[in-house]
């Protein structure tokens, strides 16, 4: 089968990834194997590619935005059967007996895997995944549509969580590519007050179309303070400028797996008055069930760009240099 493998992390401009005939893999006890139609480009893609994130698989396939239909079922399996669609996301299998999994925080399992980073992800024609770590997809999305979800939406959704906003509160982002442009939908349907940073022109003008009520640039103070605020932009540079923007007891999640370095922050002008600063660290699958349910039932709709499976490199390339907006699509299956 046709795949990308990571050779060498470096600069996506330098074509750290080789697409090469894989062997097709075999799914194993409680495993199923999915035939890939499309796999969205997640902005931890270019992270594992560009060795941000340090090597845990070498030649590992990147990809964990995947749907796709069941085409082959391991021993044991139950939950879905052939020709049934599923998706598969960023967190590949836990330990389920460490005191993080028994308390029903199994996004912080020290011994957790990663689709695209431990395990071979979707950027191939077929992906092999742990059948209790899929997610039955629901009918209102297509292929397309359906990918950003399974991490852009749903370490989004998991974001604006960890900020505690309050009904009607008002919600800062900074930073509107593929996961913002979901979690504002998600916030405005639940009737927050959204301001939006981000320095692309493109991405202003999606999130006045979406409904945000104020739109500035990157680094602009809002208007307002803030009772929320969630930087999507993996600039450390960013962290100061955000918690100044809160008001008293507001909260800053940070929602990126990889971060600039954060400069020194000053206690009376930053955090002073309960504000705080939370980390957001992978998800459950109780919160991929939440927001698909979720998404579904407020009509949310990604918007997205398609490329070939060919094409992957470019996709990454468009990604990094700020080219994108919304969400890049691998399509992988006529």
């Amino acid at each position: 089968m046709r795949a990308w493998e990571l050779r060498t992390p470096g600069p996506i401009d330098t074509h750290p990834l080789e697409l090469v005939d894989h062997p097709v893999p075999e799914p194993g006890p409680g495993q199923v194997r999915v035939a890939v139609t499309v796999c969205g480009v997640c902005r931890t893609d270019l992270h594992v590619s560009e060795g941000d994130l340090p090597v845990h698989r070498p030649s590992v396939v990147p990809g964990h935005e995947v749907v796709g239909r069941v085409d082959a079922l391991g021993a044991g399996t139950s939950r879905f059967g052939l020709g049934d669609r599923v998706g598969v996301a960023w967190l590949a299998w836990t330990c389920g007996v460490c005191r993080f999994c028994r308390r029903g925080a199994e996004n912080l399992c020290p011994k957790a895997r990663f689709t695209g980073w431990d395990l071979d992800g979707g950027y191939a024609e077929q992906v092999v995944v742990e059948e209790a770590y899929a997610y039955a997809l629901p009918e209102a999305f297509t292929d397309e549509q359906a990918a950003p979800l399974l991490c852009a939406g749903i370490i989004g959704y998991r974001a604006l969580r960890r900020t505690g906003l309050p009904a009607g509160g008002r919600l800062g982002i900074y930073g509107f590519g593929g996961s913002a442009h979901l979690t504002a939908q998600v916030a405005l349907a639940q009737g927050a007050e959204l301001y939006v940073m981000t320095r692309s022109a493109e991405a202003r003008a999606l999130a006045e179309q979406l409904g945000a009520h104020w739109v500035g640039d990157g680094a602009a103070a809002p208007p307002q303070p803030l009772d929320a605020a969630i930087l999507f932009a993996p600039v450390g540079s960013l962290v100061p400028a955000a918690l100044a923007g809160l008001d008293r007891g507001g909260v800053l999640a940070v929602a990126g797996i990889h971060l600039s370095d954060v400069p020194p922050l000053v206690y009376a002008e930053h955090l002073f008055l309960e504000r705080e600063l939370r980390s957001v660290t992978a998800n459950t699958r109780r919160d991929g069930e939440e927001f698909l349910t979720l998404a579904s039932r407020l009509g949310v709709r990604a918007t997205t760009t398609t490329y070939p499976l060919e094409d992957a490199q470019r996709a990454l390339s468009d990604l990094a240099h700020d080219r994108l907006v919304g969400a890049a699509v691998l399509r992988v299956a006529a």
